[in-house]
């Protein structure tokens, strides 16, 4: 302990540093579990959905027709409340929610989360992830209905 006391009397500065870095990471990290990580990125849906989870596209249905990821299925973000009834055998399976940016689903996993959903997630970045990440949309109207 003495050659601590003495190493932090003679480099004041990079304990300092060190001490702050060890904050900073430390409520970083904090934060994200505070936050709860729902945001998962487009290898992670991936991986996901061959395990077999409900992917929901929450986009208005022009978007949802001009390309959506695989086997998505539609639930515009406004139906949402009203369509959790019909989402009830997911309770306990993954269920991931995207939109354009990421920005409505993550709002919209946090709201599954609340209503006893275990395993609901958000694609970071939406769809807008999705294409930077050179991943197939599947095109057209081949619209399911969401809790099917």
């Amino acid at each position: 302990m003495s050659l601590f006391l003495i190493y932090v009397a003679h480099h004041p500065w990079l304990t300092a540093g060190t001490a702050s870095v060890a904050v900073a990471v430390l409520a970083y990290e904090l934060r994200l579990r505070t936050a709860g990580s729902i945001a998962v990125g487009s290898a992670e849906v991936v991986r996901l959905m061959n395990r077999g989870a409900l992917l929901i596209d929450l986009r208005a249905k022009e978007a949802y027709e001009a390309g959506h990821i695989g086997e998505a299925r539609h639930l515009p973000t406004e139906q949402l409340d009203a369509e959790l009834d019909g989402l009830k055998k997911w309770r306990e399976k993954p269920v991931i929610l995207y939109c354009d940016s990421g920005i409505r689903s993550a709002t919209a996993a946090r709201k599954l989360l609340k209503a006893g959903f275990a395993q609901a997630v958000s694609l970071d970045g939406g769809v807008a992830a999705w294409i930077r990440d050179n991943l197939p949309l599947v095109k057209g109207a081949g619209t399911k209905k969401a809790g099917g």
